[in-house]
């Protein structure tokens, strides 16, 4: 059997299996209902409380401030949407060009609803203006939701500059961090945020278990009404196991922390060696305010689906951009909003790594791209920067 280098990791992550060593009792074993009354539910009450508070480590925050949640879209939902409730004399978001679809499409359903929404953009880099910001804020903005790293590129947006200039204006302040948490320091004690999503398959534990972090004070009506559980704020028996390996995992990613460096080292050796041995290639994305494990290639007159095929014949996994919208052929609206040029934006690869990436698997990729480049462009229908038939069939595809 082929073995798999997996470079998707801001897709999901491998489960750590001493995330998975913790959770397994409660599959089995310890399986009592965490509101029972009885001694063997309490047991479990106590495990969800130890996970809560391994969370809330990560964090720097409160215990009472941790919402166990499904996902970081159910977390995003759930802040975006108290946030609104709890102002609704205030009609204005603002949010950027480049956010998850778990946050752009729930703006849109608003502004279907009468809201106005704002949506800052980025430059090449990927970053955003403070300017546009500050242009844009007034006293009827109810939320500014930015997420705090981009899945696709990586780039770290200035959060607390950004948090700092929505609460002047007295607008509560959401963050995606899905893709940050684990990879970047955390601080909420000392953070403007008021509400933070993240999401436990992007830190080594299993799919379906997340976490919302709500700052003491800050109004929340939820999204989920039902039982008491989550002190009222998320309606619903708990996912014992998950919680238990979120907590673990939170526990394991705060430990590799005071390692991530290896990671970056491990990053810019891969992306130092495709733009040495590869022509007409470049980092998409800020050079150095971005995650330490995520570099976003784009490699001009070459479809990135095609590049994904042929790194799959060799077991790499890779991707063309963000899990959630793989479905689609349209090229990445991230890359769209920074400019790139159509040569570059459909043959555009994410490389993400963890810490269970190797430097043996590196050098295995480094074999093979220059030769995968080769022999695509060699085929390739457009081999410079005139590509006006590309241009035209892009622009069909955003009139239609």
């Amino acid at each position: 059997m082929q073995q798999t280098i997996y470079l998707d990791n801001n897709a999901t992550t491998k489960v750590d299996e001493a995330v998975l060593e913790e959770m397994l009792p409660y599959l089995s074993q310890f399986y009592g209902n965490p509101s029972s009354m009885h001694t063997f539910g309490g047991q479990v009450g106590k495990a969800v409380r130890k996970a809560r508070s391994q969370v809330a480590a990560l964090l720097n925050a409160e215990d009472t401030e941790i919402v166990f949640t499904s996902c970081g879209t159910e977390g995003d939902n759930a802040a975006i949407r108290a946030a609104l409730t709890a102002q609704p004399n205030k009609r204005h978001i603002i949010t950027t060009q480049v956010e998850h679809p778990a946050v752009l499409n729930l703006c849109k359903h608003f502004e279907k609803q009468g809201y106005t929404v704002t949506y800052l953009s980025v430059d090449s880099q990927g970053m955003i203006d403070l300017t546009e910001l500050e242009a844009s804020i007034t006293g009827n903005t109810a939320l500014v939701s930015v997420m705090y790293a981009n899945n696709e590129t990586g780039v770290i947006f200035p959060i607390e500059k950004i948090g700092q200039i929505a609460k002047e204006y007295g607008a509560l302040f959401h963050v995606d961090a899905v893709q940050a948490v684990g990879k970047v320091p955390l601080d909420m004690k000392n953070s403007t945020i008021d509400m933070l999503a993240l999401s436990g398959h992007k830190l080594h534990a299993p799919k379906g278990i997340a976490a919302l972090y709500v700052r003491r004070g800050t109004r929340f009506r939820p999204l989920l009404i039902g039982g008491h559980q989550e002190r009222g704020r998320r309606a619903g028996t708990e996912n014992v196991p998950g919680i238990i390996a979120l907590g673990k995992a939170c526990e394991l990613a705060q430990e590799h922390l005071a390692h991530i460096d290896k990671e970056r080292e491990l990053r810019d050796y891969l992306e130092n060696g495709i733009l040495a041995a590869i022509p007409d290639c470049a980092v998409n994305g800020h050079p150095i305010q971005r995650l330490p494990n995520t570099t976003n290639i784009g490699f001009k007159y070459i479809e990135g689906e095609a590049i994904l095929l042929h790194l799959n014949h060799y077991g790499i996994c890779a991707s063309s951009g963000s899990a959630c919208t793989s479905g689609s052929l349209e090229p990445s609206h991230v890359l769209r909003a920074m400019g790139l040029p159509y040569t570059v934006l459909h043959g555009s690869i994410r490389f993400s790594l963890s810490r269970y990436t190797t430097r043996q698997e590196v050098e295995e990729v480094l074999a093979v791209m220059p030769t995968i480049a080769e022999r695509l462009r060699a085929l390739s229908p457009f081999k410079n920067d005139q590509a006006d038939w590309l241009q035209e069939r892009q622009q069909a595809t955003v009139s239609s």
